[in-house]
């Protein structure tokens, strides 16, 4: 059966059943307590990290012996310890709970990176130990990563895509197309996509600093002399000179905003966070 319906009851219904949609998946970053939107189960993002993580580590080179790995696995394992304890104590639910920890080397001079799927699967990249140069840096930097996958930026990213082209579909059936035509446009002209620089770039820069913070914290909590970030910061920069981009146009806060941020927040961290050790 085919109902007849105006614009205006159209809009009216539709908001609703966004609103019916949305609410309900709200959830919590632990600590800062942004509110975040999760639509998609995280379970299922996990199940989907690992299979990805398996995949990649077939198709790397990988360090697995020596004293560098040695060293990623015991940042990493004081890192886990000290963050889970902190919820359990703190909020009495440990967010890394449904983790299943592991920790690679790539053998991979060029990548100055390190990343963290959900559920806890991290790589480290050679190339980033010529940064990082110490203990306390290194953490800051797993800390950093670790960060994400416990505020679950990967659901959250996932979800604000499915809710910005859902809402854009629905808005260009009352403008004729129009946001389509004037994205596609610009795009043409300037190489520029307007929602990654209008909302992708700046809410993935939220994210990375919210993991910056965090990340902080996590190292705090482990042990780590959290005072050496803003310094990987200042060497990360001085290694990329003349290669970043403007930050309006990259998803990750630039190297001189990030070194500002760190160094407001690390007395309150040291203060705030001190070490849970092991008994």
């Amino acid at each position: 059966m085919i109902y007849n319906i105006n614009r205006r009851k159209f809009i009216e219904l539709f908001s609703y059943g966004c609103c019916g949609l949305v609410l309900p998946s709200c959830s919590t970053v632990p600590i800062t307590n942004r509110r975040q939107l999760s639509i998609y189960p995280e379970g299922n993002i996990n199940n989907s990290a690992a299979k990805a993580y398996e995949n990649f580590k077939s198709k790397n080179k990988l360090i697995v012996k020596g004293k560098q790995i040695d060293t990623i696995k015991e940042i990493g394992n004081r890192i886990e310890f000290a963050v889970s304890n902190f919820f359990l104590k703190e909020d009495g639910e440990d967010p890394t709970s449904n983790f299943q920890w592991d920790y690679i080397l790539v053998d991979n001079d060029k990548v100055k990176n390190a990343w963290c799927m959900p559920g806890g699967k991290i790589a480290v990249y050679t190339g980033i130990l010529k940064i990082t140069q110490n203990d306390n840096a290194l953490a800051a930097v797993m800390g950093h990563e670790i960060a994400h996958a416990v505020a679950k930026h990967s659901v959250e990213r996932a979800s604000q895509a499915l809710t910005v082209n859902l809402g854009t579909q629905v808005a260009d059936i009352f403008l004729g197309g129009a946001i389509n035509r004037t994205r596609n446009t610009i795009g043409r002209s300037s190489g520029m996509d307007i929602f990654q620089l209008g909302i992708f770039n700046p809410f993935g820069r939220k994210q990375e600093t919210e993991a910056d913070y965090l990340g902080l914290i996590f190292s705090s909590l482990a042990g780590y002399d959290i005072r050496e970030a803003s310094k990987l910061w200042e060497r990360m920069s001085e290694s990329n000179k003349g290669k970043e981009p403007p930050q309006f146009m990259s998803t990750h806060p630039s190297s001189k905003n990030r070194i500002i941020n760190l160094n407001k927040w690390v007395t309150e961290v040291i203060v705030k966070y001190p070490p849970i050790k092991r008994a």
